[in-house]
Formats: C-alpha cells, structure tokens, sequence
C-alpha cells in the first residue's frame, strides 16, 4: 500500500495507490444515470446517457486513462461536502490559501420526478462560485476514450448514440481568477442538447432541481430515530431507480472491487430479481409507494414472460444482458483487475429466483387486491418449476462461481414460493388451487427445518444435510416467512452466524471461504447488508436494545453524505465493493423502521 497526498493538476488529494477512498464521493443523478463526485470535486465516474451506456468517467477503474472531470484549483487546503437539506443537489466547498470556492452539481431535472420518465435531455450542471476572497480554478474535461467532447458521440444500449456538450460561460480548461461573487456555470449535455446557460440560467435550473428533490422527500414517511439517514437513504434509492423503467439498479457503478487487489469486481448496474421484493417492502413503509408499484410491475413483467425459468438479472429494459467481458484497457481500482463489463451471473441456477418472484407477486395483489388470470397462470408456471427444480443444487444467493450445491436459503425460498402462491390464491378467490399450493409449503417447511438443522453445529446449516457450514443468509430465513426469529433454532442460528462470521464491530461475512469454496481466488469485505439483517432477527425475537446498538454501530459508518457500500474491510473500515449499494440502504430503512415500531410498542 503506498499512502501519499500528491498534487495533480493543482487538485491536492489524498490518495493510495494514486486513487481516492471509494468512501470519499458523493452520488448525484437524474432517474437515467448518475455520477460519483469526489471530495475534490472530481467527476470520477458517469455512464451516459444511461446506467447501463458505456463509461464517459471512470477514473476510478483507471487513474490515467479512465476519464475524468476535473476543478483544478491553486493551493487548495480544506474540502467540505454536503447535500443540500432533502435534496440531491450537491455542494463541494474547496478553501484554498486566498480563498473559497463553492461547487453546486446536479443533474438537472426538467419537472417533478413523479413526473419524469423518460430522457428527452439529459444535463449535468456545475456552478462555481467564489463565496470569499480569490480562487485560480480551472475546468479539465477528460473523457475515457481520449475523445472529444464537442461533437462526439456516445453509444446507447440496443444500438443508436447521442452527442455530447459542453457549454462554459467562460473559456473552458483556460486558468480563471475568480474573486467573491464571481460565478462559473459549466453543463454537459447529451441526449438533445446543447444547453448554453450562463450563470444565472443555471443558478435557476439547479434551483428548479432542488425543489423537485424537496417537493419527492416530502413524501418519505419515517419520525424514527436518525430519520435523516432514512431519508437520504430514501434519496440514493431514488437516484438507484430507473424512472423510465422502474428498474431500480443494484448500483449505478462497475467493478469496484470486494478486496482491493483481488478478482471479486462485478458489474452491478443491473436489476436483480432478488432485490425487488426486499426494495420493494422498504419502500412501501416509508411511503414510497410511486416507486414500489413501478418496481413491482417491472419485475413482474420481466420475470414472468414466455415459458423458461426467470432470468437471475435483467437490464433496465427487461431483457437479458449481454455477456460478460474483460475490459484489459482498465488496469482496475487500485490495481484490482480484471475490470468487467456485463455480469455472468445472469446465466446461472438460482432457485431463491421462484420465491422472490412470488413475493413480489403477493405484495403487489395484497395492496391493488387485483391480479388477471394471464398473471397467475404465469405465476402458478413458477410455482411448477419451484416444484420439479426445489431440491436441486443451484449457484445459490451470493452467486458462486463453483459446482452447485442445494443451498438452505435456495430451498427455502422455493417454499416461500409455493406459500405466496397458496396466500395469492386465497385473497383473490382462487381457493380450490390455494389447497395444493398449501400442501406443498407445509410439506416443505418441515423438510427443510429437518434437514437444513444440525445437531451437531445446534444451528441451521447453510446446506441441507451437510453440517459444519455456515452463511449469514440464514438470517434472512425469519424475514422471509420461513421461520419465526423467536424460535429456539433461529436463535441459536443468530448466535452461531455472528460467532464464527463475524470480525468483529458489528459486521458479518457473507461466508468463509475456507469452509465454502465459491470458484475464486481471494476474500472480501464483510456484507453490510447481512448485519442489518443480525438487527432484523435480534428486534423480532425481543432483543431490541441489542439490536438498537448494533443498528447505532453500522449507521455510523455511513460516509460523509450519508452513503454506504457493499461491503466494508472489518480491518481498516475502508468501503469496498460497488457504491452506493442499493441493498445497503434497503436495510438501513428496513432495520430503523422495524427498530422504531418495536420501541414505540415497548413504550
């Protein structure tokens, strides 16, 4: 590790192995895509005109040639950065010897986000304002591809481009003095530009966003405590969710990497299946329910068309995506390569896929009550495919890259399919196949409660009939239905998961790969999503004050905006792994509002 502050470009950072910590960059977006702005004000990653479109920045797959979007200043000594109060407008202060410059970005948003679903322009605004004294700062504009901005092209996925501008109020990369009250408006545009704004036509364009972000965050329902975490967890999803779509991205970046120097880099700027039906509850409980019906029909209609099984991810438009590859340009972050482009996962064995599915399902006709018979004849085909593929072995929830195994969260979910289907049945009147589907989640329960236990571990297994193994999806077993979290089992469960899968500071390994080869070289971080789901189980089963320590332990690693990763090194609490995580923040809301209606029933 070489840890160093150096001077680029006049841009003072501090930097190991040449690149930032991950942890240090904000997310700014517009329902279409997103970009991470560092502490430095550093445009260092963007895909446009989509989540899913090729890279335009991404410095932070590759420090030389990765493309960037620079604010050099002269002297620069302090960085400060915040959002502005229930809004994704961001502002980067950068105090320097003579004076300090404030930097307002956002991607602008042309009307109410209820509203916006679709890209008909896409703009990224940058304000510089000195707020005292004197500023030397420059604008550096660097795309990946080494091309052009002016009059060059970006690729759409499924085929087609869109040009990119640059439009400047002043004489872009030229060096600016600016003294108090000077301004600089810069914007990006593509997808129907150009956008010529000058300083205070975007001074009105990022206020017009501001109050659309504000206007949306009035919606959000929580009075718990740290309901400024709920929100601005609330705000990332929202910035997560393809509004043209309803997809919502696992996370709007690629191959930041679950160890540093390691091969464990994905490409998550997909939708998973599996994270509709957990995104989909968190959000319905803090009132996004806008959100939560888009996400539900757009996996419903992705997952349950034609007669194969349901695909394990989907792109944002609902169709399979393209294979995976190896991008040998991108030396990776920190040296982690390879960087990838495309997720092999999409072609794997996932039974859990038929639960998810089915979950997600019986949410949406318990809250609309409505569901055609089209629907559920497609449903019900889950259901037979949950049936004949149950007990067969399958990649399992975190993905494998190994020889299948019949994994305990897989099998459980393949009865948490036939239990949605027998509930389904009977709210919309379908009794005589409720029976059936009844019968066979009962049968199930009791199969996988025998054979996923382990007398001799005294805990659930992480596959049937093989004790000595562990993963911290067990947890997941008592908010899925499977088991209640009070049973004696479960706890002893809890109690063995955080054991042996924890390095302590509240935080959980997904699994050890000693004990369960997954086909990769390496480790990685712990999961903070499994630890908000060790809070989950300690509320349910009635140790709420453990639970509420635990909770206070992991929201303090939030960032300095609030933002959480995948994964996080239980050695150093550096963030790892693709960031924001959508699945992060869906148990940070998860776990404060089940926090806040166990205490206030305690009161």
């Amino acid at each position: 590790m070489n840890g160093q502050t150096v001077q680029t470009d006049d841009v003072r950072q501090d930097l190991v192995d040449r690149y930032p910590p991950i942890a240090d960059h904000a997310l700014v977006g517009d329902g279409e895509t997103a970009a991470l702005v560092g502490l430095d004000a550093r445009v260092a990653w963007a895909c446009l005109p989509r989540f899913d479109s090729p890279a335009v920045f991404a410095s932070l797959l590759d420090a030389d040639r990765g493309g960037r979007w620079d604010l050099p200043v002269r002297g620069l000594r302090g960085r400060h950065q915040h959002y502005l109060p229930s809004s994704a407008v961001l502002v980067t202060e950068l105090t320097t010897d003579t004076g300090t410059l404030r930097v307002t970005d956002a991607m602008l948003l042309d009307g109410p986000l209820a509203e916006r679903r679709s890209a008909a322009t896409g703009a990224f605004g940058r304000l510089l304002e000195v707020t005292h004294g004197t500023v030397s700062v420059r604008s550096v504009l660097h795309r990946h591809d080494g091309a052009a901005v002016e009059g060059s092209v970006v690729p759409v996925p499924g085929g087609g481009e869109h040009r990119l501008h640059l439009s400047s109020s002043r004489p872009a990369e030229e060096e600016h003095e600016l003294t108090a009250g000077d301004r600089w408006a810069l914007t990006l545009s593509w997808n129907g530009g150009p956008l010529e704004l000058d300083p205070d036509g975007l001074a009105g364009a990022l206020g017009r966003t501001d109050e659309a972000w504000r206007d949306w965050s009035a919606g959000v329902r929580f009075e718990g405590a740290h309901a400024d975490l709920v929100l601005r967890s609330a705000i990332t999803l929202k910035l997560c969710d393809h509004h043209a779509s309803g997809a919502v991205v696992a996370a709007p970046t690629s191959s930041l990497p679950e160890a540093v120097g390691g091969e464990r880099n994905w490409d998550y700027r997909f939708t998973w299946v599996r994270d509709a039906a957990y995104t989909v509850y968190a959000l319905r409980r803090i009132g996004m329910t806008q959100e939560s019906d888009a996400f539900l029909d757009w996996v419903l209609e992705a997952s349950t068309r034609g007669d194969s099984r349901p695909d394990v991810l989907y792109t944002l438009d609902g169709t399979f995506p393209e294979a995976e590859v190896e991008d040998g340009d991108f030396e990776g972050y920190r040296g982690s390569a390879p960087v990838r482009w495309g997720n092999g996962a999409s072609g794997q064995l996932q039974h859990d896929v038929y639960g998810e599915i089915l979950d997600c399902a019986y949410q949406f006709a318990r809250h609309s009550g409505a569901l055609t018979d089209e629907r559920w004849e497609r449903l019900e085909h889950l259901g037979r495919l949950a049936e004949r593929h149950h007990l067969t072995p399958d990649q399992g929830i975190w993905e494998i890259r190994d020889t299948g195994r019949p994994f305990t969260y897989s099998v459980a979910m393949c009865q948490v399919a036939f239990d949605r289907l027998a509930r389904l049945a009977e709210l919309t009147g379908r009794s005589e196949r409720g029976a059936h589907w009844r019968r066979l989640a009962d049968d199930l329960r009791t199969e996988l409660l025998e054979r996923a236990w382990s007398e001799e571990d005294g805990c659930f297994t992480e596959h049937l009939d093989q004790p000595g193994t562990l993963d911290a999806s067990l947890l997941a077993l008592p908010l899925r239905r499977v088991v209640e979290a009070a049973d004696p089992r479960m706890v002893a469960t809890v109690e063995a998961v955080a054991r042996k899968l924890s390095p302590g500071g509240g935080l959980l390994y997904r699994y050890l790969h000693a004990d369960s080869p997954d086909g990769l070289e390496g480790n990685e971080g712990a999961f903070v999503l499994c630890s908000f789901w060790w809070v989950d189980n300690l509320v349910q089963s009635g140790r709420v004050q453990e639970g509420r320590e635990l909770f206070e332990s992991l929201v303090a690693r939030v960032n300095h905006v609030g933002l959480l990763p995948e994964q996080v090194d239980p050695t150093t609490g550096e963030f790892l792994g693709n960031f924001p995580q959508a699945f992060s923040h869906i148990g940070l809301v998860s776990s404060a509002v089940l926090l806040a209606r166990a205490e206030a029933a305690a009161d």
